[in-house]
């Protein structure tokens, strides 16, 4: 094996490491990893092979990969196979959906205000400090969004000079 593949095959099982440690299936980050060095399209038979899992482990992480809206279903003409490929700036639609979650989170914080008696001092400081941490934190992630976006408009408009 080349110095290049050791180094690529290093980088998919760190990916893999890293979503594991968030709470993600450790295959999804190894296909992430795949697709951030490869981009696509590939096929799920591809992927299976590459990676050294089973084609329907590969098809079930495919299927959460694009829920999450980094990768995007594709096709090849004459073939009836699904492929994928990973979503141009996939970073802003994971962030994005971050911020969603982080909306639902806000409305059942602040419902809980309301509903809990006053009198509930403890309960209701902490519903108060997780609510304003989620909308602090939801504030700063859109502010994000924004600059990534920016900085993604410039790049493009660059590589056309």
């Amino acid at each position: 094996m080349s110095d290049a593949q050791q180094a690529v095959s290093a980088f998919i099982e760190r990916m893999g490491l890293a979503a594991q440690s968030d709470g993600m299936p450790r295959i999804a980050g190894r296909m992430l990893g795949y697709f951030i060095i490869h981009g696509g399209p590939a096929s799920l038979a591809e992927l299976a092979q590459s990676l050294q899992v089973s084609r329907a482990s590969v098809s079930t992480n495919a299927r959460i990969l694009r829920n999450l809206g980094v990768l995007e279903a594709t096709a090849m003409p004459g073939d009836r196979q699904d492929y994928y490929q990973l979503v141009e700036r996939h970073y802003l639609r994971l962030l994005e959906g971050h911020v969603e979650r982080m909306g639902t989170m806000s409305a059942s914080l602040a419902q809980a205000e309301r509903e809990l008696p006053a009198d509930w001092a403890g309960a209701q400081a902490r519903l108060a400090d997780m609510h304003h941490f989620i909308d602090t934190a939801r504030d700063n992630t859109r502010k994000l969004i924004e600059r990534l976006a920016r900085r993604g408009d410039k790049a493009s408009t660059k590589g056309r000079s």
